[in-house]
């Protein structure tokens, strides 16, 4: 599928070269052609600003280049009216007649509305795209801070690959340092714990889940590895690692993510790709050793962020990023890689990026995102913790009492940079109040329509959208036509937050529309017309809903 605002740009910039042979224009290079939604609806579909940067190129006022924009443009089927508006504007509104033809449009596409393709990278492939997110130190269950980075990275997942890119969704396990050797002597106090040793309670990882684990080992092993030693620590080690892998596998599934991909730091090391990625900054000259150490060339030379290899010879942390950044373009070839991550990481954003450019990339060729956090409240009174975990709230227990669309849809209604407040008890409300009731109502009510209508006989067979002509019916189709533009807005912008307004403004369109028409009624021209507008919203919101990784539900 094509963008309309694509047409409009290419229709508006034949205008301009026409004008500029007739001699009407002088000649000039063209800018870039904005195509933007006017304010105020009474204004048109779409508005062109561009007249307004033309003017110092042109070396004519605004508005004299706006009108002769329009005197050169095409007559084409989806335009309406097309005014001038000060100081420049080019107002176009969509023909009624055209908009009318587009409730087959969308019928014919189906699942595939609101999907189009992305232009290819510079070899004429599909863009290969991989979004990191969650990537939690694997030392304990997924919580709702975690379950934000989880849902916006699956979101971005999906509205990538509606723009037409390939998308992998990978999980990286930092299965390596400090944290993972931690959580093992934490577990191994546990284990021992479970066999009635006097064991003090582990200094970190004191949740609930680790006395659990302690006492599943024993079960399945008894205290074969009782004796402390270097070789039991280490099996402690694999089985935190394991254990907690599979509780975060069945922490996602409850909320619908599902990774192609679980990426472990210690592979950068088995593989050999440190070591290349170590040797090619060091062919590039962007390593140096000071006080004993090996550095990353920065314009901050003082910054010990920046260290690659400690003193003692072993990598660092920032040593993995860099490793891991040449494991994704260099040895996997992804054109763009996204990482998710929480606020409390910008201070790594401008390294990473260097190290990206260091390596030989274009740093433009990774992204991050950074999201804040998130507060759960009940009624607007902050929940302080965890009733199971104590000092944390865990995805599970949320999804247990509000569900999953909620969870999902409730963590997506602000973008990222902005912290948010999930409300238990607004998201669990059954009636307006609560935005997601909202939306999935709007779904369950067109499958009741279509219900009532098999019920009296009724068919949208040989519908003739044509007969399509209040208000309201007209503003449906404008509201379904903007979704293949908000995916377009939000894959570009990395926002998937957009689709929880678009789908409480399309819902309330669609309810204002069944306030207004009367679908099933004597006149069997119009309801087989008005039923093929239906189902049209009917596939525009369940793809939306598809997008936001939500449950279509046929009742309420």
């Amino acid at each position: 599928m094509k963008l309309l605002q694509y047409e409009i740009i290419e229709l508006v910039k034949t205008a301009i070269k026409t004008a500029q042979s007739e001699g009407d224009l002088p000649f000039f290079d063209l800018p870039d052609i904005m195509v933007e939604r006017p304010k105020e609806p009474a204004h048109g579909d779409y508005a062109i600003p561009s007249a307004m940067v033309m003017a110092r190129l042109a070396r004519l006022a605004p508005m004299q280049i706006a009108e002769l924009v329009v005197r050169y443009l095409a007559k084409v089927d989806y335009l309406g009216e097309v005014t001038v508006a000060r100081p420049g504007f080019i107002n176009l509104r969509l023909s009624e007649r055209w908009l009318k033809q587009q409730v087959e449009t969308i019928l014919a596409e189906g699942d595939s509305f609101g999907r189009f393709a992305t232009p290819p990278n510079e070899s004429g492939a599909t863009k290969k795209v991989q979004v990191e997110f969650i990537s939690a130190n694997p030392t304990g269950p997924l919580t709702v801070g975690s379950g934000r980075n989880a849902v916006l990275g699956d979101t971005l997942a999906n509205l990538l690959q509606a723009a037409g890119y390939i998308v992998q969704r990978e999980y990286y396990v930092n299965d390596v340092g400090t944290q993972v050797d931690n959580l093992a002597k934490a577990l191994y106090a546990r284990y021992a714990q479970a066999l009635g040793q006097n064991v003090p309670d582990p200094t970190e990882y004191q949740g609930d889940y680790l006395i659990t684990m302690g006492q599943a080992l024993v079960k399945e092993v008894g205290d074969k590895y009782l004796i402390p030693s270097a070789e039991n620590m280490e099996i402690m080690r694999q089985e935190a690692l394991k254990r907690i892998i599979e509780s975060l596998k069945i922490d996602t599934a409850l909320i619908d993510i599902h990774f192609d991909n679980w990426f472990f730091e210690q592979s950068l090391y088995e593989q050999n790709t440190y070591t290349l990625a170590y040797n090619k900054l060091q062919s590039l000259g962007m390593l140096v050793e000071r006080d004993g150490a090996i550095w990353l060339k920065s314009d901050d030379e003082d910054d010990k962020e920046n260290v690659v290899v400690r003193s003692d010879g072993r990598p660092t942390y920032f040593a993995s990023d860099i490793a891991y950044v040449w494991d994704k373009l260099a040895k996997r070839g992804f054109d763009w890689a996204i990482y998710v991550w929480g606020a409390d990481h910008h201070g790594h954003v401008k390294r990473l990026k260097e190290a990206t450019k260091s390596l030989g990339f274009d740093s433009e060729k990774i992204t991050i995102i950074l999201y804040q956090l998130v507060t759960i409240t009940r009624d607007g009174v902050p929940v302080r913790q965890s009733k199971r975990a104590g000092d944390f709230i865990t995805v599970r227990e949320v999804v247990e009492e509000i569900g999953k669309d909620a969870f999902r849809f409730m963590l997506l209604t602000r973008s990222a940079d902005s912290p948010m407040e999930l409300d238990l008890n607004l998201a669990k409300k059954q009636n307006n109040d609560n935005p997601v009731y909202y939306v999935q109502y709007g779904y369950a009510r067109i499958a009741s329509i279509f219900r009532k209508a098999e019920g009296e006989g009724a068919s949208m067979i040989g519908g003739d959208t044509s007969l399509l002509s209040h208000p309201t019916e007209i503003e449906l189709i404008r509201q379904m036509l903007r979704l293949p533009e908000i995916v377009a807005f939000a894959a570009e912008t990395r926002s998937p937050h957009q689709l929880t307004y678009y789908a409480q403004e399309l819902a309330a369109v669609f309810h204002s529309f069944y306030r207004d028409c009367r679908v099933v009624g004597d006149d069997v021209a119009l309801t087989a017309a008005r039923l093929k507008l239906v189902k049209a919203a009917q596939v525009t919101l369940a793809n939306t809903l598809r997008l936001m990784g939500m449950s279509i539900p046929e009742q309420m």
